[in-house]
């Protein structure tokens, strides 16, 4: 059944105007016709569905709305810390990451960041990812956007982690530990991913001494994007949602 994200609140009415990304996509992309069913979700847990009652020119109006209620959100609370990457990169791990059940998503400015962030950048690029998420919840079937935070510096990020009462990890080529040696988390888990060129020496031991624990997640080196995708993974699998 198509999803399309609407803005919260939610109509439990009788009939709904979809905005305007939506219709966009209902009527010009996937050439969706009256009598279509659909489900709407609102980014913040709900979702209802309805049956498409008109569409044509740049409305589409969803009727005979009945509410929900589903949780499709994993019970372990994950917040990926991923070093800033190329756009196409950084966009593939948004899109995986959210797919994966990420609660937060904190991009870092690390000393090998490929990408750099303007001010004004930075404004246009939150909003980018925003929107890649939407889509990507619209394909999995999540109904809670993952929260996507403002760009900081890694050092500065770091010193904020230390009173967090949450399992930290760190995924370093040279790690020592693996994550099933782990005790199970008791609140949520951070999980830092480096850039391209992975972290400088003063990155990794700023991290060790916040109480970062050092993974390695096997004895291949993983590219950035494969280290976020494969680490959620095993967090998903060894305490999250993931049925092996």
């Amino acid at each position: 059944m198509p999803r399309f994200y609407c803005p919260p609140p939610l109509p439990f009415d009788d009939r709904f105007d979809l905005p305007p990304d939506a219709v966009h996509h209902a009527a010009r992309v996937l050439r969706l016709r009256e009598g279509d069913r659909v489900e709407i979700f609102d980014g913040i847990g709900n979702e209802c569905h309805g049956v498409i009652a008109e569409i044509g020119g740049k409305r589409v109006v969803v009727g005979e709305i009945t509410a929900s209620n589903v949780d499709r959100e994993s019970p372990l609370r994950v917040l990926l810390a991923q070093a800033l990457s190329s756009s196409e990169k950084m966009d593939w791990v948004i899109q995986k990451a959210t797919e994966l059940g990420v609660t937060e998503i904190q991009p870092l400015n690390t000393e090998r960041s490929v990408a750099r962030l303007s001010v004004e950048r930075t404004a246009k690029r939150l909003e980018h990812w925003r929107q890649v998420a939407i889509s990507a919840c619209e394909q999995c079937g999540r109904n809670r956007l993952p929260e996507i935070h403002t760009p900081l510096d890694i050092m500065a990020w770091l010193q904020q982690m230390r009173a967090t009462s949450d399992s930290k990890f760190i995924l370093l080529p040279e790690g020592a530990a693996s994550l099933h040696a782990q005790a199970k988390p008791q609140d949520g888990v951070v999980l830092l991913i480096g850039a391209e060129g992975g972290f400088t020496g003063a990155e990794s031991d700023s991290a060790l001494r916040c109480g970062f624990t050092p993974i390695r997640m096997g004895a291949r080196v993983l590219r950035t994007e494969t280290a976020a995708v494969v680490g959620l993974a095993a967090l998903q699998t060894l305490w999250g949602d993931f049925n092996l």
